[in-house]
């Protein structure tokens, strides 16, 4: 990639240091986009071993761009995202992805394609680490800055998106037990 090719997508992409999400970190702050995406990344590189068939640095390219449409339009929770939301953001994605050299664009592009298909072993294993993010993210901030709603999601979000695989039940079980315990329901 040209040199101010690069440096005109980072700047783009570093907008996402400054988006903030719905969650909080364990000192108060919100958390940003850019967080999110690094702790998923993490998250996948740290589970390499667990998926010896699956392409995990695939995953891992998928962590990082994920959220990246969010640099136009903003973090809007899961939960209150319609699919006008969803269409705007592609839009706006798209757009921006096809002013990249070509080479990027059609990678990027067809991670998109996966990504929302979730029918690869990597789009479900990057899907499961969206959703679990979420969770273990809630799980370490204070529990004075969660929604009503959000006591219900965190014991029950992300197991349709984890069933596949034992390796993540196990994890989201333990996420749960976090969950039930910051709750105090369980100690």
């Amino acid at each position: 990639m040209e040199p101010r090719t690069l440096l005109d997508a980072l700047a783009v992409a570093e907008r996402l240091k400054d988006t903030t999400r719905h969650c909080y970190t364990a000192k108060g702050r919100h958390e940003s986009v850019a967080e999110h995406s690094w702790m998923m990344t993490l998250m996948a590189f740290f589970m390499r071993d667990e998926f010896p068939d699956v392409d995990m640095d695939k995953v891992i390219r998928m962590c990082i761009i994920h959220d990246l449409g969010e640099a136009f339009t903003g973090d809007i929770p899961t939960f209150e995202k319609t699919v006008k939301h969803e269409q705007t953001e592609d839009a706006l994605l798209s757009r921006w992805v096809g002013t990249l050299p070509h080479s990027v664009a059609e990678e990027m592009t067809a991670l998109y394609s996966e990504m929302a298909l979730r029918e690869t072993p990597e789009a479900k294993v990057y899907k499961a680490i969206d959703s679990l993010e979420a969770l273990v993210q809630h799980n370490i901030s204070d529990l004075g800055t969660w929604t009503p709603r959000e006591h219900e999601l965190n014991r029950t979000y992300a197991d349709d998106r984890v069933a596949f695989s034992d390796y993540l039940k196990a994890l989201r079980d333990e996420i749960r037990r976090d969950t039930l315990k910051k709750l105090g329901e369980q100690e």
